[in-house]
């Protein structure tokens, strides 16, 4: 064992965390006959869950509304033996499934939902798919299947071991802006667990220690007077009006903003013919920066610019958060184990058919080409203050329970999240294949973490070192109800 000191920057302060660091040389006493016997048994049941991702990716159900993915996982947790409780935390489609007792707990996340506007068949260029408008740009569909296949490959060890402890899987809905993960955690679902492994499907293998933007997002409504836009306009007031004066002033905001804030929106309604003046227009804006307070004072800026424009148009305006969510908190223990297995693991390898497709999906990148090789590669492991241009509900978790970040080539390099190449590649055997080094990845960090309680100890003392003294776990959403129609029209 060895100290290790380091430092994270949040919201501007630097911090010293001196913990212990678990070498680079695994502790566990069975040595590596375990992994080898593990890897091989998952490879023989592989294609259950290849079937699963794919049936899933078909489905593409958007985020509050994914019955039939939710249940598929499920059902299969059930048939290995889990116990399920489904439904919690408010969110039909959330569950929690465990199997084992006593501690450690360590938790596995699932996520499951699609994105809207973002239907693509496999092919390797543009194709809409018909039969569904939504898609798994995010690789959702291999982040829930991934997870149940890790969570399953433990249990069966655990089973076989008699080792204690308790493996638990979090189904979690919503995580494209419903902050399915948030409700989980405000809602006590995670407060007896000592690890948590998540993954994120990418175009690239890496286990990073990197954080991420905090967010608030949610909807300002304006409803006005309707009236015939040439006939009689002194007897109108637009609600769209309202929208625009708003948009203005905030985009006047943006030479104020500190520099690392980003603020965005879409104008999700703004009337329906142009000679009727707007009764109605909504518009929906997401604030992000590093530290949360920075966005909670953003955000009410934001709100006061909304507020002045009803004013100034002679409208009325309504606000609602839909989502808030914490920057992820780096743990170096847990990425550096995550690591560590995932180079055991290795990356993707593409057949002739796979390199084909993936060279005619690199024609449509606007920077070119990117080097096949990179799905092949494990990335070294980056620690340090950089973080991610992104947020995640995943950010409220890792407060609670010491969290790692792990990433695995599902996508063609170069292909960027939220993009059709992303659903292509991910509908796949290329989206496959990377599923498959992140279950094999989670199954033996997971069980690493069941044989060495020194490794569990020093994740936590890591995670309450970076968290600060007298760290209290609040949502930054509220007590709002989850946003279960936040997709609907």
């Amino acid at each position: 064992m060895k100290i290790r000191q380091i430092k994270q920057v949040f919201g501007g302060v630097v911090t010293g965390a001196a913990f212990i660091v678990c070498s680079q040389t695994s502790l566990a006493q069975d040595g590596k006959d375990w992994q080898d016997s593990l890897l091989v048994k998952m490879d023989r049941q592989g294609k259950v869950y290849d079937d699963i991702a794919l049936r899933i990716g078909a489905l593409a159900e958007i985020g509050h509304q994914e019955v039939q993915s939710s249940a598929l996982l499920q059902k299969h947790l059930k048939q290995k033996g889990f116990s399920i409780a489904a439904g919690v935390a408010g969110m039909p489609t959330a569950f929690v499934a465990s199997y084992g007792s006593g501690k450690p707990v360590i938790g596995i996340v699932a996520e499951f939902d699609a994105l809207p506007g973002l239907s693509q068949t496999t092919d390797p260029v543009r194709t809409v798919n018909s039969h569904n408008s939504a898609g798994h740009a995010c690789g959702h569909h291999l982040l829930g299947t991934g997870a149940i296949e890790a969570a399953v490959a433990v249990k069966d060890w655990l089973k076989k071991s008699g080792h204690k402890g308790t493996i638990r899987v979090y189904g979690a809905p919503a995580e494209e802006g419903g902050g399915g993960k948030v409700y989980l955690a405000r809602e006590g679902h995670l407060d007896d667990v000592d690890a948590l492994l998540n993954w994120h499907p990418w175009d690239q293998n890496a286990s990073n220690s990197l954080s991420t933007l905090s967010n608030y997002n949610g909807k300002f409504r304006f409803y006005g007077t309707p009236s015939h836009a040439a006939a009689a306009p002194e007897k109108g007031r637009s609600a769209l009006d309202g929208v625009e004066a708003m948009n203005h002033m905030v985009n006047m905001m943006r030479e104020h903003l500190s520099e690392k804030t980003r603020v965005h929106y879409v104008i999700t309604a703004g009337g329906d013919a142009p000679n009727v003046v707007p009764k109605f227009a909504e518009v929906y804006y997401y604030a992000r920066h590093p530290d949360p307070a920075e966005v909670k004072r953003t955000w009410a800026w934001i709100k006061n610019a909304a507020e002045g424009a009803a004013l100034g148009t002679g409208t009325r305006v309504e606000s609602e958060i839909l989502n808030a969510v914490y920057p992820v908190l780096p743990n170096d223990v847990m990425s550096r184990l995550v690591h560590r297995n995932l180079t055991r693991v290795g990356g993707v390898s593409y057949t002739a058919e796979e390199t084909k497709f993936a060279n005619k999906v690199m024609e449509s990148y606007a920077l070119g080409p990117v080097s096949l090789k990179r799905a092949e590669q494990i990335q070294d492991l980056e620690t340090g203050d950089r973080v991610l241009s992104a947020s995640s509900d995943v950010g409220d978790l890792s407060w609670i329970a010491p969290t790692n970040w792990l990433s695995t080539a599902t996508w063609v390099p170069g292909t960027s999240a939220h993009s059709w190449q992303a659903v292509a590649a991910g509908n796949m055997s290329i989206g496959l294949k990377g599923m498959r080094v992140a279950s094999k990845v989670m199954a033996l960090s997971a069980i690493e973490l069941f044989q060495t309680p020194t490794l569990v100890a020093a994740a936590k003392a890591e995670m309450e070192k970076r968290r600060g003294p007298g760290f209290t776990y609040k949502a930054l959403l509220g007590d709002r109800k989850p946003p279960l129609d936040y997709r609907k029209k």
